[in-house]
């Protein structure tokens, strides 16, 4: 079936859109033009950032200066997590600077921005550092792809292995803000489906310096698991505060919804040791992981996060769909992608469907204790590993126009 699905979908190069057709073989302004527009200035800029740009660099190196005989650039900008900014530079970089494909978009209100932009112009958007699944549900384009992972996924990479074994009771803490109630309502079905309840929920302001109150709360109700749907310096300083409190430390669970081992780093093993998350990608799953990591930490000072890698893995394949395609059109070079495997340092056998949504592997992580760790940057054990399948929502259940036949 898969091969048929291979076969299918390489035969549209041959079929891309008649302005696909006109570039075949050419390049535009001659050179490929790669734009990392990420989060380099506020709260989630450890998790994107410089590293983001980094990542790209190291890809196109490990693909080589040219592709089909043209030089490969990689530019770069800060969009300050302000969607008008960042619809700014993307449209500049589109329209001026002749950028081909822009990446990273960590935020959704950006990447959601940026994506429409990219259809409406011709170009490409790989969505690396968002999670909102209307990115390929609602609002999903053909010019767009989500890369890394989103809160369906991490929903049930997280929830199903912990209520499989035996965790029922769940309290959420919440960011009052569309990521936070859009892990309420992906959660809430894995632990009902499992036989679970959720004991209670409690909200927050964005940026909020005390959840102490939030905290005590999830830790008063007797909850089984305490679940953190907020994001950067929230989700961090939620977790120091369930450390002061003894959550970590106690029968209860604490699972960051969407943290990553940079922010784990940051904390440090004596405050998150025992924590719950989900990535895509853990620099020391297997040797190819540890090589590329490596040089990320020679240039960086850190070890790469899921969105880091999945920025060296969304341009490593879009090089190698310019290059099979025999252009850089957006048409048939979003059909390559979606016909070719993908395989990188980060993804092994994944996928590109037609909704844009990339499916991968996902896997559930627990924070180690001091006495645990080996090193700096040995921060957490895999607990259990979702297939992409089982990860992702199936596109029976998807409101993409693309799958669903809609105008």
């Amino acid at each position: 079936m898969r091969a048929l699905r291979s076969a299918l979908l390489a035969g549209l190069i041959a079929l891309a859109p008649a302005a696909g057709r006109a570039a075949e073989g050419a390049i535009s302004g001659d050179v490929v033009k790669i734009g990392v527009l990420a989060d380099m200035s506020t709260a989630m800029s450890g998790n994107y950032g410089t590293g983001s740009v980094t990542a790209a660099r190291l890809a196109v190196e490990d693909f080589g200066p040219t592709v089909l005989g043209r030089p490969i650039e990689v530019v770069a900008a800060d969009h300050q997590s302000k969607p008008d900014v960042a619809s700014t530079l993307a449209r500049r970089w589109y329209d001026v600077e002749g950028v081909d494909m822009i990446t990273d978009l960590g935020n959704s209100a950006v990447a959601l921005g940026v994506q429409a932009l990219a259809t409406e112009k011709g170009r490409l958007a790989l969505i690396t550092g968002s999670g909102s699944t209307v990115i390929t549900g609602a609002q999903c384009s053909p010019n767009g792809a989500l890369w890394v992972i989103d809160t369906h996924a991490l929903s049930r990479a997280i929830a199903k292995p912990l209520v499989e074994a035996g965790e029922k009771t769940w309290f959420y803490v919440v960011a009052d803000i569309t990521l936070g109630k859009s892990f309420v309502a992906d959660v809430t079905p894995v632990v009902t489906g499992g036989g679970g309840k959720v004991a209670g929920q409690v909200f927050h302001p964005l940026l909020s310096p005390d959840l102490s109150s939030q905290i005590l709360q999830a830790q008063a109700s007797g909850a089984g698991v305490i679940a953190l749907f907020n994001v950067g310096g929230d989700a961090i300083n939620a977790v120091k505060q369930a450390s002061e409190f003894g959550v970590l430390g106690g029968r209860q669970k604490l699972a960051g919804f969407y943290m990553t081992a940079v922010d784990v780093h940051a904390l440090g093993l004596a405050a998150a040791g025992g924590l719950y998350l989900a990535e895509a990608f853990y620099w020391d799953q297997d040797d190819a992981a540890r090589a590329f990591a490596k040089r990320f930490y020679a240039r960086q000072k850190a070890m790469p996060n899921s969105y880091q890698a999945g920025v060296y893995s969304a341009v490593m394949h879009y090089l190698k769909a310019v290059r099979t395609a025999g252009t850089d059109a957006a048409a048939p070079v979003m059909a390559a992608m979606r016909a070719m495997p993908i395989e990188d340092v980060m993804t092994h056998g994944g996928r590109l469907r037609p909704d844009g949504r990339v499916i991968r592997e996902v896997s559930l992580f627990r924070v180690k204790r001091p006495e645990e760790s080996k090193g700096e940057w040995d921060v957490m054990a895999r607990v259990a590993t979702l297939s992409g399948d089982e990860a992702f929502r199936p596109l029976s259940e998807s409101d993409c126009p693309l799958v669903r036949g809609k105008p």
